[in-house]
């Protein structure tokens, strides 16, 4: 196998040729007063919006709300777990919005939203008005799901599916597994935040352990019957790590109507629904998810978690002036995922700007791109382009697919996944 450095694998994307995303052309929609639009959530939708916003009318006012100075991108995050990237090369800031595009940033938390009011309040008893609410709060997680799991009992077994500490947990305690170890990766239940991501979780983990513990093994255990890319990524596993044969690195099984319901940490094992134990020496735990707390504090989320939205507007079914975008909104059929976070919120950036300005909101269409690596010079895509059809978000025929499956494509595709990445980083960030 070809020695893959962090270096030539940077090297491959920054000569590979990808789409590039649309660049922010700052046109202006006329308004007598300035409004203020405030948007909480720093990720690829929050910070796409505000950004946007901006761009489309410099008169409106925008505050973006978040408590962190720096995101650490889940996107790119699995790569760190074969060495490709270090954790730090994910981190990037808030700075060009700041200077460049002159939003207001707040570095607090949303304590509490009164909607109808149209104010914040924040964690340290400020408050702060709005015209419009943009909320983008990401993913928490469904503690009850898993008996014996929770926040806490995290800090032993990561799900590192909020890219940062759980991340470089989820690497230490690969990289001390034994060799002839397992790795046990629990899957969630649809629908969750990027869904190809657990498969390439387990194929780049299948590679540095082939490399570093070519005994090891990692295993998938997965409540669904099927997944994204599933041919892909079972071709590239062939390819690379035997799967299918008695010598395979990589196993996936399927338990579906019989999920992991509890967590015996003593054992270091999952129990399912009938009463099945799978052990592991490294337990990556990810539980079923649902829209980020302080949606479902502000009365924004339906039965199953998520919060409905107006796709024309992006405006949550419960609220008419907050809009809700990235993971935590129910876009269906559209995927959780960076890049669609990215153009949902270029889409609510329009509307917002249109409706402050008493104008109908723009038609709107989405984007959707995920990249996944089985390897560092293997990556495969889905893409697709969505429109509204009777007012339903709905794939556009023959305008998306899956990636070919051949070695010349594989290649070519591990290079536009990286550059993807970096034109999406500069996109939402720059």
């Amino acid at each position: 196998m070809a020695d893959w450095s962090r270096r030539r694998f940077l090297r491959t994307g920054a000569v590979a040729t990808a789409g590039s995303l649309s660049a922010c052309q700052t046109w202006t929609i006329g308004g007598a007063a300035r409004a203020h639009v405030v948007v909480v959530g720093g990720g690829f939708a929050g910070a796409t919006a505000a950004k946007f916003i901006r761009c489309y009318d410099p008169t409106i006012d925008v505050t973006l709300i978040e408590p962190k100075s720096a995101y650490i991108t889940c996107p790119a995050s699995n790569w760190t777990l074969a060495g490709l990237l270090k954790p730090a090369q994910l981190q990037v800031d808030y700075r060009a919005l700041v200077d460049h595009y002159q939003v207001r940033l707040i570095g607090d938390r949303v304590a509490a939203i009164d909607a109808d009011r149209r104010e914040l309040v924040l964690a340290d008893g400020d408050s702060l008005r709005y015209d419009r609410l943009v909320l983008a709060p990401g993913i928490d997680f469904d503690w009850q799901a898993i008996a014996g799991y929770d926040a806490e009992m995290a800090e032993r077994f990561p799900h590192a599916w909020q890219a940062g500490l759980q991340t470089e947990l989820l690497i230490r305690q690969i990289q001390a597994l034994p060799d002839g170890g397992r790795v046990l990766i629990c899957a969630p239940p649809d629908p969750y935040r990027c869904p190809p991501g657990p498969y390439e979780r387990a194929s780049l983990i299948a590679f540095w352990l082939k490399q570093h513990k070519p005994r090891a093994k990692v295993v998938i255990l997965d409540p669904k019957t099927g997944f994204s890319k599933q041919k892909l990524f079972e071709s590239g596993w062939r390819r690379h790590f035997g799967y299918g044969t008695p010598a395979a690195s990589i196993e996936w099984l399927s338990i579906a109507n019989n999920p992991v319901v509890r967590l015996e940490a003593a054992g270091r094992a999952v129990v399912t629904d009938f009463g099945d134990r799978y052990t592991g020496d490294v337990l990556n735990i990810i539980p079923p998810q649902r829209a980020g707390r302080i949606a479902a504090q502000a009365g924004l989320t339906d039965g199953g978690g998520w919060c409905p939205v107006d796709p024309w507007t992006n405006r949550s079914r419960f609220n008419e002036f907050i809009h809700v975008i990235g993971d935590a909104a129910d876009y269906a059929p559209i995927p959780k995922s960076a890049f669609a976070a990215n153009s949902e919120a270029k889409v609510c950036a329009r509307a917002v700007v249109d409706l402050l300005n008493g104008r109908p909101p723009t038609e709107p269409h989405w984007l959707n791109t995920c990249y996944s690596l089985i390897a560092p010079d293997h990556g495969i895509s889905v893409a697709m382009v969505y429109r509204l059809n009777a007012g339903r978000i709905t794939p556009v025929p023959g305008a998306g697919g899956v990636s070919a499956d051949s070695p010349a494509a594989a290649a070519l595709e591990a290079g536009y996944a990286v550059a993807a990445y970096r034109n999406l980083r500069k996109d939402t960030f720059e």
